[in-house]
Formats: C-alpha cells, structure tokens, sequence
C-alpha cells in the first residue's frame, strides 16, 4: 500500500481493526513494553507477510497476547501446572509463557516447534485489542529485525508507514526489558530470556 496506515488514539474504539485484521492487514498497536505487531495468527498468509515486513528470520517463532485467560484454549494443547501457578502469579504482566500449541496454530507461527509463547499483557488497551478482535494476536516488536524497537507511534511510523494498516496511537511508552520467557512444556521450567520480571522471582 502506498498511502499511510489509519491512526486511531488507543482510548478509542477499535471496531475498525476488526476488518483490516480479518483481511490479514498488519496494525500496530501499544503495549506496556514496546509497539507490537498484529496479525491474525490463524491466517497463514499474513504471518507471512508479517515476517518478510520484518525480516525475521522464519526460525523464530512468533509469541502471542491474549486479551483473557479463556483465549488460552485457542492456542495451546495443555495446561501444566507450572504453567497455572505462573499464570495465576504473573498474569497480566510481562511474562511470556511457552507452551505446547494448538493443532490450529499454524507451523509459520511456531517455526515448525510445536510450542507457542503466550501473554497476558499488563497493558489495559493491548487487552481490550485483543478481545474488541476476538482472536489472539502476534506481539512481535514493532521494529525490522535487529533495529531498536518502537516506543512511539513516531517511532513505528519511520519503519512501517505505507507497510501497516493501521496504527493505535498510545503515544510514548516507556521501553522496558520486554517480557520475561519461560518454557514450561517440561517436567521443569526453563528460561528462555530475562526481562522485566527477574528470574529469581520465577525460579
């Protein structure tokens, strides 16, 4: 697309992401961490398109947000216990948990590892995006692979303007860590990255 991406405040209604997401457009949207990039994860084609925007290498699984704990049965193939006292601890917040994937989710999101990294976000608005669409969503950083990652929508706009459809504009964030990960499709929790949580809390 040639022209810019609709901009919409994050306080606002976010009916009409629902058109351009369903269509498998990309929308870049706040959270408490840094600007993510959505598409529908259940659309091949657009996760795709969303790791060429990027250049993110296809090995690289893409995590997801949830805007509710119920969105959890759409993306994973079980519950561990580690995994619940985890979500029951750190939900919402900024804890990526790896866990065994749905059958639905497609190989492109999970890089052909059979395991999916999913949040709650502690962010309000990256929730109610979430469940205003219905779907979980890709929470890649919005930023070309090894570039600084946005914290504005000034920001996202130098990298993605004229490749995004739509932009939700929640104006300067803080630009923490990013989210701890942890994989629990073990027999014990493993940690993927350190982040804003700190592992001797987890561990």
């Amino acid at each position: 697309m040639d022209d810019g991406p609709l901009i919409i405040d994050a306080d606002a209604d976010y009916t009409p992401a629902i058109e351009i997401f369903m269509a498998g457009g990309i929308i870049a949207y706040p959270t408490e961490t840094f600007y993510g990039l959505c598409v529908n994860p259940f659309n091949a084609d657009a996760v795709q398109a969303l790791y060429r925007l990027k250049g993110r290498p296809s090995s690289s699984p893409m995590p997801l947000i949830i805007g509710g704990i119920s969105m959890i049965r759409f993306v994973a193939k079980e519950l561990p216990p580690q995994a619940l006292k985890l979500m029951k601890r750190f939900w919402p917040g900024p804890l990526t948990i790896v866990l065994k994937a749905a059958d639905l989710i497609p190989a492109s999101v999970t890089a052909g590892t059979g395991t999916i990294g999913v949040r709650l976000p502690g962010c309000p608005n990256a929730r109610r995006f979430s469940n205003t669409l219905g779907f979980p969503i890709t929470s890649t950083s919005a930023n070309p692979s090894g570039e600084k990652p946005a914290v504005s929508a000034e920001e996202v706009l130098e990298y993605f303007n004229g490749s995004i459809g739509l932009l939700i504009d929640g104006g300067s964030l803080e630009g923490k860590k990013g989210s701890t990960i942890v994989d629990a499709t073990g027999e014990k929790l493993l940690l993927i990255r350190e982040g804003e949580i700190p592992s001797s809390g987890i561990f």
